[in-house]
């Protein structure tokens, strides 16, 4: 028994047996699409979170470390600072990896005893990533530079005592290629006066017959790897 074309054109109108199947088919893509581009935004989302996590932590930190004394104000060394950096990538996580892209820059900002203005007196830099401070630099004081912040909210120091002002920059790493997120950069500071009475004069060194390395703001490298 054979079917005239147009009762195999009606049969095959009638048939809805893949109907799903193509739906399926036609929606996938576009599901599939949206669910990595909701795990890239969250992703996204938590990383914003631990780098002012880490910005906190060394601002933190920094305002505590140097030598204990009862007899003289605390001194602070270069091998505090290094300890405190290294510290740093240790808590962000090797999947962080933040000196490989990031950078962080870590500022004394303090009130210069002869003018009583406010004066950046020190900053230290670790970090691959090139970018320099968005809000002073060693060695600036009055004019226009007035504290360091954002505009409308700037940190300022009182006179003898010093804050940590920390920045930090970090060049994100998309987990699908950049299909989600481009040049996505994150940025985070803090800010935490110095704890208790510190020598505020220089960074010291152990052993000065053996100085231990400055992380100087016009190097850009890494901690090497162990």
């Amino acid at each position: 028994m054979t079917l005239s074309l147009r009762q195999m054109l009606r049969a095959l109108r009638d048939d809805t047996s893949g109907i799903a199947l193509t739906e399926m088919a036609l929606v996938t893509p576009f599901l599939l699409g949206f669910s990595l581009f909701a795990i890239e935004s969250t992703f996204l989302t938590i990383m914003h979170m631990r780098i002012n996590q880490v910005a906190i932590h060394i601002a933190d930190n920094a305002s505590r470390i140097g030598d204990v004394s009862t007899l003289e104000d605390r001194k602070i060394y270069e091998a505090d600072i290094n300890d405190l950096l290294l510290g740093a990538h240790l808590q962000a996580g090797a999947d962080v990896d933040l000196y490989e892209h990031g950078r962080v820059i870590l500022s004394s900002l303090e009130t210069k005893p002869d003018t009583g203005k406010q004066w950046l007196h020190w900053q230290r830099c670790k970090g691959k990533k090139v970018h320099a401070s968005s809000y002073g630099k060693e060695g600036d004081t009055g004019g226009s530079f007035q504290g360091m912040g954002p505009k409308g909210n700037k940190v300022v120091a009182q006179p003898d005592d010093a804050v940590m002002f920390v920045e930090v920059v970090y060049e994100y790493q998309p987990l699908f290629s950049d299909m989600f997120v481009q040049n996505a950069e994150i940025s985070a500071y803090s800010a935490f006066t110095v704890r208790a009475d510190r020598d505020l004069t220089q960074i010291y060194q152990q052993d000065p017959s053996s100085p231990d390395a400055l992380q100087v703001c016009s190097k850009y490298d890494a901690f090497a790897a162990t």
